[in-house]
């Protein structure tokens, strides 16, 4: 099963995050064109090739641009996702290399979510 030591979350554990963890910091890599296409709920947007930059910021910088507090180097519940995994992997190595500890990827990531809760890209 996966789970915080495989580095990975399922849709299963996803939703139970999304509906019993307020300090979820849900991160889509996606290009801005798939974000506004649809995107999981409470997701923040910061596109792959931003990443480095937007967890390099000071805290008030970045709630300035993301809206939300940045998230602490611990930070419990820290999940990335793109349309199939891949990118999101490439942003969490990223920011594991600047010290964050408990991230993880959504490798079925809005291709099965969007499969899962009946939606398209709408």
């Amino acid at each position: 099963m996966a789970g915080a030591d495989s580095g990975t979350v399922s849709y299963e554990e996803l939703k139970q995050l999304l509906a019993n963890n307020p300090n979820l910091f849900l991160v889509d890599v996606r290009n801005k064109d798939e974000w506004d296409n649809g995107h999981i709920p409470r997701a923040i947007h910061i596109q792959l090739d931003t990443v480095e930059a937007a967890f390099s910021m000071n805290p008030e910088d970045f709630r300035a641009k993301y809206g939300v507090g940045k998230p602490p180097l611990d930070s419990p519940n820290m999940v990335f996702y793109c349309r199939t995994g891949k990118r999101s992997a490439q942003g969490l190595c990223k920011v594991k290399h600047m010290g964050y500890v408990n991230v993880r990827n959504y490798p079925g990531s809005y291709t099965e979510w969007s499969e899962r809760e009946g939606r398209g890209s709408s």
